[in-house]
């Protein structure tokens, strides 16, 4: 991420947030996030009644909608994070005007 803590003249701590690049890197983690995928199993087992097939076929189904969950909450924490760093960037702007 790229804020950076710095000193100021007068020896306090600055913070400084490089806006776009982390707008960037959170865009990124958007796309990449985008590209995860678990295909479902296909329905191509026949009648096959082994404990073994119902037990792995849950688990197939337990595992993707694992996946589906993780995807939306990582959206749901992107999409926040890139709101909390507009208002941080809005903040900073009226502070310094």
């Amino acid at each position: 991420m790229n804020i950076r803590l710095g000193t100021t003249v007068s020896g306090g701590t600055e913070i400084k947030l490089h806006f776009n690049s982390v707008m960037g890197q959170l865009e990124n983690a958007r796309q990449s996030l985008s590209q995860l995928e678990l295909p479902k199993p296909k329905d191509t087992y026949c009648k096959n009644e082994l404990q073994f097939t119902k037990e792995w076929l849950e688990r197939e189904k337990m595992i993707h909608e694992f996946l589906l969950q993780y995807i939306e909450t990582v959206e749901k924490n992107l999409a926040d994070t890139r709101e909390n760093v507009r208002m941080l960037k809005e903040q900073d702007e009226a502070i310094g005007r």
